[in-house]
Protein backbone atom coordinates (compact mmCIF):
# COMPACT_ATOMS: atom_id res chain seq x y z
CA UNK A 1 0.00 0.00 0.00
CA UNK A 2 1.71 3.74 -0.83
CA UNK A 3 2.14 5.95 1.70
CA UNK A 4 -1.06 8.09 0.82
CA UNK A 5 -3.31 5.33 0.45
CA UNK A 6 -2.14 4.56 4.14
CA UNK A 7 -2.33 7.52 5.08
CA UNK A 8 -5.87 7.87 4.42
CA UNK A 9 -6.88 4.40 5.62
CA UNK A 10 -5.49 5.52 9.45
CA UNK A 11 -6.70 9.10 8.74
CA UNK A 12 -10.20 7.88 8.04
CA UNK A 13 -9.98 5.00 11.21
CA UNK A 14 -8.96 7.64 13.58
CA UNK A 15 -12.06 9.46 12.27
CA UNK A 16 -14.85 7.27 12.82
CA UNK A 17 -13.19 6.24 16.56
CA UNK A 18 -13.25 9.83 17.69
CA UNK A 19 -16.94 10.71 16.57
CA UNK A 20 -17.30 8.49 19.56
CA UNK A 21 -15.03 10.27 21.48
CA UNK A 22 -16.28 12.88 24.23
CA UNK A 23 -14.60 16.30 24.57
CA UNK A 24 -13.80 15.33 28.09
CA UNK A 25 -12.27 12.74 27.32
CA UNK A 26 -10.03 13.83 24.51
CA UNK A 27 -6.22 15.02 25.18
CA UNK A 28 -5.44 17.24 22.08
CA UNK A 29 -1.75 17.37 21.52
CA UNK A 30 -0.31 20.00 19.45
CA UNK A 31 2.69 18.87 16.82
CA UNK A 32 5.37 21.16 15.51
CA UNK A 33 6.62 20.67 12.05
CA UNK A 34 8.76 22.64 9.77
CA UNK A 35 7.60 21.31 6.41
CA UNK A 36 4.87 21.54 3.98
CA UNK A 37 1.78 19.49 4.45
CA UNK A 38 2.24 16.02 1.89
CA UNK A 39 6.33 16.36 2.75
CA UNK A 40 7.42 13.11 3.80
CA UNK A 41 7.59 14.29 7.53
CA UNK A 42 4.38 15.32 7.00
CA UNK A 43 3.07 12.03 6.15
CA UNK A 44 4.53 10.24 8.68
CA UNK A 45 3.40 12.81 11.48
CA UNK A 46 -0.31 12.84 10.11
CA UNK A 47 -0.21 9.06 10.01
CA UNK A 48 1.38 8.80 13.73
CA UNK A 49 -1.65 10.84 15.07
CA UNK A 50 -4.22 9.18 13.34
CA UNK A 51 -2.96 5.34 14.61
CA UNK A 52 -2.37 6.88 18.36
CA UNK A 53 -5.83 8.87 18.66
CA UNK A 54 -7.47 5.00 16.66
CA UNK A 55 -5.78 2.95 19.36
CA UNK A 56 -6.44 5.04 21.95
CA UNK A 57 -10.21 5.28 21.09
CA UNK A 58 -9.80 8.86 20.72
CA UNK A 59 -8.13 9.48 24.84
CA UNK A 60 -5.19 10.92 22.87
CA UNK A 61 -5.83 13.14 20.13
CA UNK A 62 -2.97 14.99 18.19
CA UNK A 63 -2.74 18.04 15.54
CA UNK A 64 -0.21 18.74 13.12
CA UNK A 65 0.93 22.19 12.68
CA UNK A 66 3.12 22.49 9.33
CA UNK A 67 5.09 25.10 7.73
CA UNK A 68 6.48 25.83 11.38
CA UNK A 69 3.37 28.03 12.35
CA UNK A 70 4.80 27.73 15.51
CA UNK A 71 7.88 29.22 16.08
CA UNK A 72 11.90 28.15 14.32
CA UNK A 73 13.30 24.84 15.10
CA UNK A 74 15.39 25.83 17.61
CA UNK A 75 12.58 27.48 19.87
CA UNK A 76 10.19 24.35 18.66
CA UNK A 77 12.45 22.46 20.65
CA UNK A 78 12.84 24.84 23.76
CA UNK A 79 8.94 24.42 23.77
CA UNK A 80 8.78 20.76 23.80
CA UNK A 81 11.06 20.82 26.24
CA UNK A 82 9.15 23.07 28.38
CA UNK A 83 6.17 21.04 27.35
CA UNK A 84 4.76 24.22 25.77
CA UNK A 85 4.82 22.16 22.87
CA UNK A 86 3.69 18.66 22.94
CA UNK A 87 5.26 16.42 20.39
CA UNK A 88 7.42 17.74 17.27
CA UNK A 89 10.24 16.44 14.61
CA UNK A 90 13.32 17.67 14.55
CA UNK A 91 16.40 17.60 12.57
CA UNK A 92 19.37 16.09 14.42
CA UNK A 93 21.20 19.07 13.77
CA UNK A 94 19.77 21.80 15.78
CA UNK A 95 18.65 18.93 18.42
CA UNK A 96 22.91 18.59 18.73
CA UNK A 97 23.76 21.85 20.89
CA UNK A 98 20.97 20.65 23.35
CA UNK A 99 22.07 16.81 23.85
CA UNK A 100 25.19 15.64 23.26
CA UNK A 101 25.06 12.40 21.94
CA UNK A 102 22.84 13.87 19.35
CA UNK A 103 25.36 16.00 18.16
CA UNK A 104 27.96 13.06 17.42
CA UNK A 105 25.63 12.31 14.40
CA UNK A 106 26.30 16.01 12.92
CA UNK A 107 29.85 15.15 12.68
CA UNK A 108 30.48 15.20 8.76
CA UNK A 109 30.81 12.01 6.74
CA UNK A 110 30.23 10.29 10.19
CA UNK A 111 27.72 8.03 8.34
CA UNK A 112 28.52 5.46 5.01
CA UNK A 113 25.63 6.12 3.18
CA UNK A 114 21.72 6.54 4.08
CA UNK A 115 21.10 2.58 4.93
CA UNK A 116 23.76 2.57 7.05
CA UNK A 117 22.03 5.65 9.02
CA UNK A 118 19.20 3.51 9.13
CA UNK A 119 20.86 0.65 10.97
CA UNK A 120 22.85 2.36 13.17
CA UNK A 121 19.80 4.21 14.58
CA UNK A 122 17.45 1.27 14.60
CA UNK A 123 19.95 -0.65 17.26
CA UNK A 124 21.68 -0.12 20.34
CA UNK A 125 23.65 3.10 19.20
CA UNK A 126 20.41 4.82 18.51
CA UNK A 127 19.04 3.90 21.46
CA UNK A 128 21.95 5.23 23.63
CA UNK A 129 21.92 8.68 21.52
CA UNK A 130 17.90 8.48 22.51
CA UNK A 131 19.13 8.72 26.13
CA UNK A 132 20.78 11.65 25.57
CA UNK A 133 17.52 12.87 24.71
CA UNK A 134 16.00 12.07 27.53
CA UNK A 135 17.93 13.52 29.55
CA UNK A 136 16.98 16.87 28.39
CA UNK A 137 13.16 16.57 28.37
CA UNK A 138 12.29 15.08 25.22
CA UNK A 139 10.71 11.03 24.50
CA UNK A 140 12.40 10.16 21.23
CA UNK A 141 9.70 7.48 19.30
CA UNK A 142 11.50 6.81 15.59
CA UNK A 143 14.43 8.40 13.40
CA UNK A 144 12.91 9.62 10.52
CA UNK A 145 14.73 9.82 6.89
CA UNK A 146 16.14 13.29 6.01
CA UNK A 147 18.19 11.56 3.19
CA UNK A 148 21.76 12.99 2.57
CA UNK A 149 23.00 16.38 2.16
CA UNK A 150 24.54 17.98 -0.43
CA UNK A 151 25.18 22.01 -1.75
CA UNK A 152 23.96 23.89 -4.03
CA UNK A 153 25.19 27.29 -5.40
CA UNK A 154 23.56 29.84 -7.69
CA UNK A 155 26.36 30.62 -9.92
CA UNK A 156 28.85 27.36 -10.20
CA UNK A 157 29.37 23.36 -9.16
CA UNK A 158 31.42 22.60 -5.91
CA UNK A 159 33.70 19.53 -7.13
CA UNK A 160 36.83 20.02 -4.71
CA UNK A 161 37.23 22.42 -2.03
CA UNK A 162 39.15 24.99 -3.51
CA UNK A 163 35.77 25.78 -5.08
CA UNK A 164 34.49 26.42 -1.60
CA UNK A 165 37.11 29.15 -0.77
CA UNK A 166 35.16 32.29 -0.16
CA UNK A 167 31.71 31.54 -0.54
CA UNK A 168 29.16 32.28 1.81
CA UNK A 169 27.14 29.49 2.57
CA UNK A 170 24.33 29.24 4.22
CA UNK A 171 24.48 26.81 7.97
CA UNK A 172 21.82 25.11 10.06
CA UNK A 173 22.55 26.76 13.83
CA UNK A 174 25.04 24.16 15.27
CA UNK A 175 28.61 25.38 15.91
CA UNK A 176 30.33 22.07 13.91
CA UNK A 177 28.45 23.28 10.39
CA UNK A 178 30.02 26.39 10.99
CA UNK A 179 33.18 24.85 11.31
CA UNK A 180 32.35 21.93 8.48
CA UNK A 181 32.38 25.03 5.61
CA UNK A 182 35.38 27.23 7.90
CA UNK A 183 37.50 23.76 6.70
CA UNK A 184 36.76 24.14 3.28
CA UNK A 185 37.63 27.50 2.51
CA UNK A 186 34.03 28.80 2.62
CA UNK A 187 32.05 31.46 5.30
CA UNK A 188 29.16 29.99 7.58
CA UNK A 189 26.17 31.98 7.97
CA UNK A 190 23.36 30.34 10.04
CA UNK A 191 19.92 31.19 8.69
CA UNK A 192 16.51 30.17 9.57
CA UNK A 193 15.19 28.06 6.87
CA UNK A 194 12.81 30.18 6.05
CA UNK A 195 15.25 33.12 4.94
CA UNK A 196 17.26 30.58 2.63
CA UNK A 197 15.25 31.70 -1.06
CA UNK A 198 15.17 35.00 -0.37
CA UNK A 199 19.61 34.73 0.28
CA UNK A 200 19.82 33.04 -2.19
CA UNK A 201 18.33 34.88 -4.65
CA UNK A 202 19.68 38.56 -3.35
CA UNK A 203 23.33 37.49 -2.87
CA UNK A 204 23.26 37.19 0.77
CA UNK A 205 24.62 34.08 0.69
CA UNK A 206 26.02 31.99 -2.47
CA UNK A 207 25.18 28.96 -1.22
CA UNK A 208 23.32 25.93 1.05
CA UNK A 209 23.19 22.70 1.65
CA UNK A 210 20.55 20.16 1.83
CA UNK A 211 18.65 16.98 0.06
CA UNK A 212 16.24 16.99 -2.97
CA UNK A 213 13.20 17.20 -1.15
CA UNK A 214 13.85 20.31 0.71
CA UNK A 215 15.83 21.60 -2.71
CA UNK A 216 12.80 21.02 -4.16
CA UNK A 217 9.54 22.00 -2.17
CA UNK A 218 11.81 24.94 -0.96
CA UNK A 219 12.18 26.43 -4.34
CA UNK A 220 15.58 26.50 -3.75
CA UNK A 221 16.10 25.44 -6.83
CA UNK A 222 14.73 28.03 -8.70
CA UNK A 223 17.53 30.59 -8.13
CA UNK A 224 20.47 27.75 -7.26
CA UNK A 225 21.00 26.33 -10.56
CA UNK A 226 23.81 23.99 -9.18
CA UNK A 227 23.47 20.85 -7.03
CA UNK A 228 27.09 18.81 -6.30
CA UNK A 229 26.37 15.77 -4.66
CA UNK A 230 28.68 15.76 -1.87
CA UNK A 231 26.42 13.84 0.77
CA UNK A 232 28.58 15.35 3.70
CA UNK A 233 25.97 15.07 6.40
CA UNK A 234 23.46 12.26 6.56
CA UNK A 235 21.11 12.80 9.57
CA UNK A 236 18.41 11.49 10.91
CA UNK A 237 14.98 13.09 12.50
CA UNK A 238 13.65 12.91 15.41
CA UNK A 239 10.16 12.36 16.17
CA UNK A 240 10.02 12.63 20.04
CA UNK A 241 7.03 14.13 23.09
CA UNK A 242 8.03 15.90 25.57
CA UNK A 243 9.59 13.61 28.43
CA UNK A 244 7.01 14.35 31.09
CA UNK A 245 4.18 14.47 28.99
CA UNK A 246 4.93 10.85 27.87
CA UNK A 247 5.94 9.56 31.64
CA UNK A 248 2.32 10.65 32.23
CA UNK A 249 0.77 8.09 30.41
CA UNK A 250 -0.45 4.40 31.33
CA UNK A 251 1.96 1.68 30.08
CA UNK A 252 -0.99 0.72 27.55
CA UNK A 253 -0.82 4.32 26.06
CA UNK A 254 2.92 4.42 26.07
CA UNK A 255 3.08 0.91 24.13
CA UNK A 256 0.50 2.35 21.53
CA UNK A 257 3.04 5.58 21.13
CA UNK A 258 6.22 3.48 20.63
CA UNK A 259 4.29 0.88 17.62
CA UNK A 260 2.69 4.05 16.34
CA UNK A 261 6.19 5.50 16.09
CA UNK A 262 7.79 2.78 14.46
CA UNK A 263 5.42 2.49 11.77
CA UNK A 264 5.43 5.84 11.30
CA UNK A 265 8.96 5.84 11.03
CA UNK A 266 8.57 2.96 8.31
CA UNK A 267 6.16 4.45 6.35
CA UNK A 268 8.06 8.16 6.77
CA UNK A 269 10.86 6.11 5.35
CA UNK A 270 8.93 4.63 2.52
CA UNK A 271 7.52 7.88 1.54
CA UNK A 272 11.13 9.89 1.58
CA UNK A 273 12.79 7.66 -0.66
CA UNK A 274 9.92 8.26 -3.48
CA UNK A 275 9.76 11.80 -2.82
CA UNK A 276 13.88 12.06 -3.27
CA UNK A 277 13.91 10.67 -6.48
CA UNK A 278 10.44 12.29 -7.79
CA UNK A 279 12.42 15.52 -6.12
CA UNK A 280 15.67 14.79 -8.28
CA UNK A 281 13.80 14.21 -11.45
CA UNK A 282 11.84 17.45 -10.99
CA UNK A 283 15.18 19.68 -10.37
CA UNK A 284 16.96 18.16 -13.27
CA UNK A 285 14.09 18.62 -15.69
CA UNK A 286 13.98 21.89 -14.63
CA UNK A 287 18.09 22.77 -15.46
CA UNK A 288 19.18 22.46 -12.60
CA UNK A 289 23.07 20.87 -13.27
CA UNK A 290 24.11 18.08 -10.81
CA UNK A 291 27.71 16.86 -10.67
CA UNK A 292 28.39 13.69 -8.66
CA UNK A 293 31.53 14.08 -6.38
CA UNK A 294 32.94 10.88 -6.65
CA UNK A 295 36.12 11.89 -4.72
CA UNK A 296 35.00 12.76 -1.41
CA UNK A 297 38.61 11.88 0.29
CA UNK A 298 39.48 15.50 -0.25
CA UNK A 299 36.24 16.51 1.63
CA UNK A 300 36.70 14.33 4.27
CA UNK A 301 40.44 14.55 4.77
CA UNK A 302 39.05 18.56 5.65
CA UNK A 303 37.04 17.42 8.02
CA UNK A 304 39.85 15.83 10.46
CA UNK A 305 40.37 19.11 12.56
CA UNK A 306 36.50 19.29 13.41
CA UNK A 307 37.02 15.85 14.90
CA UNK A 308 39.77 16.58 16.82
CA UNK A 309 37.88 19.80 18.11
CA UNK A 310 35.17 18.03 19.38
CA UNK A 311 36.98 15.34 21.16
CA UNK A 312 39.03 17.85 22.73
CA UNK A 313 35.84 19.58 24.08
CA UNK A 314 34.08 16.17 24.92
CA UNK A 315 35.70 13.13 25.19
CA UNK A 316 33.56 11.63 26.88
CA UNK A 317 31.97 10.86 23.50
CA UNK A 318 34.63 9.44 21.45
CA UNK A 319 33.27 5.44 22.13
CA UNK A 320 30.01 6.61 20.83
CA UNK A 321 31.68 8.06 17.48
CA UNK A 322 33.47 4.29 17.53
CA UNK A 323 30.30 2.66 18.10
CA UNK A 324 28.80 4.26 15.46
CA UNK A 325 31.90 3.52 13.12
CA UNK A 326 31.69 0.11 14.16
CA UNK A 327 27.94 -0.54 13.72
CA UNK A 328 28.16 0.35 9.82
CA UNK A 329 30.56 -2.38 8.90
Amino acid sequence: MNPAARLSRLVGAAALTLGFATAAQAAEWRGWNIHPENYPVSIGMEAFAAEVADKTGGEITLKVYHNGVLGSQPDAIEQVRLGAIDWAVFNAGPLGPVAPEVNVLSLPFIFSSVDAMHKVMDGPVGEEIGDGLRKVGLEPLGWFDSGARSFYHTGKLIKTPADMQGQKVRVMENDLYVGMISNLGGNATPLPYSDVFQSLQTGVIDAAENNYPSFESSGHFEVAKFYSNSEHLILPECLCINKALYDGLSEEQQAVLKEAGKNATALQRQSWAEREKASKEKVLASGVEIYEIEDKAPFQAAMQPIYEAFLKDSPELEGLIQRIQDAQK
